[in-house]
């Protein structure tokens, strides 16, 4: 079965991505990260589909970022990082049509890849946002920069620096401007659908001019970021033994604010 689900209605203009690994969590192995690619750069090429909506399949995630049993080699340079999820998301892929994500459950560390490149997020009251690297010895690095356009500098640096011991809830979510509408559980997806309908009956290019535009406001200081994060993460990253370790010996209890 696919990883990455998609339905278009032709009527409205709406297509549907969906992250199809429940039993994951929405985890992103490297088949689901090259599914993503693919899927954004043909919706680039469907007149039809005039505006995409991001969600994740199953109630307890909308994604938990990268999938720890992926094997992901790393040239030895210091200078050179791989890293699979810098092509995931729409903007990576050059698709301009706007994306609105639905999310239920948890998204967390690379789950901000996606919602950094979406135009806005539609939450239900499950949904609940945290960034685990810290805590396992990692540098978060892209997934600050691109939460620093969507939230306050406090917000974002609690939530990088705190780790796996707080989770931001639906409503702190909607309330630092991360989540621009929370809703009754299980009502996220149609929310976001019915947003995403209005925006596809307006004039295509006005639509995409719009985006891109957005897009370019931030730009200049996200690219600061993107630029200086291989470094940071090659010099600040423990080695993968001592992450495992902290991996496997992290506390379950966490503070939901």
């Amino acid at each position: 079965m696919s990883s990455v689900l998609v339905s278009a209605d032709e009527e409205s203009g709406v297509a549907v991505v969906t992250l199809n690994r429940p039993d994951r969590l929405n985890a992103v192995d490297l088949e689901m990260a090259g599914e993503l690619a693919r899927t954004w750069r043909e919706l680039r090429f469907d007149d039809s589909v005039r505006a995409v909506v991001l969600t994740g399949a199953g109630e307890r995630a909308f994604c938990t970022g990268i999938d720890r049993d992926a094997v992901v080699p790393q040239p030895s340079s210091p200078y050179a990082q791989d890293d699979p999820l810098l092509g995931i998301g729409p903007k990576a892929n050059d698709l301009w049509k706007p994306v609105v994500a639905a999310v239920r459950g948890m998204a967390c560390g690379g789950a901000f890849y996606l919602l950094g490149e979406a135009e806005f997020v539609v939450a239900d009251t499950t949904a609940a946002f945290f960034d685990p690297h810290t805590t396992y010895g990692m540098v978060s690095a892209y997934e600050s920069v691109l939460m620093a356009q969507r939230m306050p500098y406090g917000e974002v640096a609690r939530m990088a620096l705190m780790g796996t011991a707080e989770r931001i809830s639906a409503r702190r979510a909607y309330e630092v401007g991360l989540v621009s509408e929370l809703v009754a559980e299980g009502e996220a997806l149609r929310t976001a659908r019915a947003c995403a309908a209005v925006i596809a009956g307006y004039p295509t290019e006005a639509v995409q001019g719009t985006v891109r535009a957005l897009w370019a406001a931030s730009e200049a200081g996200r690219s600061r970021g993107v630029a200086q994060a291989p470094h940071l993460i090659a010099l600040g990253n423990t080695a993968g033994e001592e992450q495992a370790r902290l991996f496997s010996g992290r506390r379950r209890e966490y503070r939901l604010r």
